[in-house]
């Protein structure tokens, strides 16, 4: 029986841990783009602020991780310069002239290699954590994610980012598919509509986790 240190007291029911080799932290898309003035969040017409305020939380759990030797993974969504990768339907999205591709205050918005694509500097990557730049919503999609997890050795996810109805539960449920158990941590994913991230929390955990478990970032500090 696995020992009562290994779990996360988490919902609907406790999340077992298969061991310290065998899970990671994934952080979905915590960019400027996305939780910074100017940039493609803000173009859409949303309150920013919302998404700043797991910032900290995040910073605990990489922290955590990062004591412990615990692989960490980073995701950026974003587009090659000539949005080859940018179907019309993504890309017409948002106020004219502050769509994905066009110049921001912080570059050309959801491209690769521009300032507001980078991550916010509280939760820079660290040498030797992975970077995964995605052109899609979900984390596996286009970007060879499964394969870096398997060479890992990973079979369970802990998940935090932004945001939580969108690229985090898209991820989450790509992940599920291929057999991987995922954990949403609550305090440290953000929606900027509070009634999708409540949602969300509870789609992915009913049915006895029919998608995943969710806990706060305090129970997994606890477990880990």
């Amino acid at each position: 029986m696995t020992p009562r240190a290994l779990e996360i007291a988490a919902r609907p029911h406790p999340f077992r841990l298969a061991g310290p080799d065998s899970v990671a932290l994934l952080v979905i898309d915590m960019q400027r783009d996305f939780l910074e003035p100017g940039g493609f969040g803000a173009a859409l017409g949303n309150d920013v602020r919302r998404l700043q305020r797991i910032v900290p939380t995040v910073r605990l759990l990489l922290d955590a991780f990062r004591e412990r030797g615990l692989p960490i993974l980073h995701t950026k969504e974003g587009h090659r310069p000539a949005l080859s990768d940018c179907p019309p339907a993504k890309r017409n999205r948002g106020a004219p002239g502050m769509r994905i591709g066009d110049v921001g205050p912080m570059g050309r918005i959801l491209v690769l290699g521009e300032p507001g694509n980078d991550f916010v500097p509280e939760l820079a990557p660290a040498p030797g954590e992975l970077v995964v730049p995605k052109p899609g919503k979900g984390a596996f999609y286009r970007t060879g994610l499964d394969a870096r997890l398997q060479a890992l050795g990973v079979s369970q996810l802990l998940l935090a980012g932004v945001t939580t109805e969108v690229c985090v539960q898209t991820t989450m449920r790509e992940a599920n598919d291929r057999g991987y158990e995922c954990l949403l941590i609550e305090d440290a994913t953000e929606s900027y509509f509070p009634e999708f991230k409540a949602a969300t929390l509870e789609m992915v955990r009913a049915q006895g986790a029919i998608v995943g478990w969710t806990a706060p970032a305090t129970a997994v500090l606890a477990a880990l």
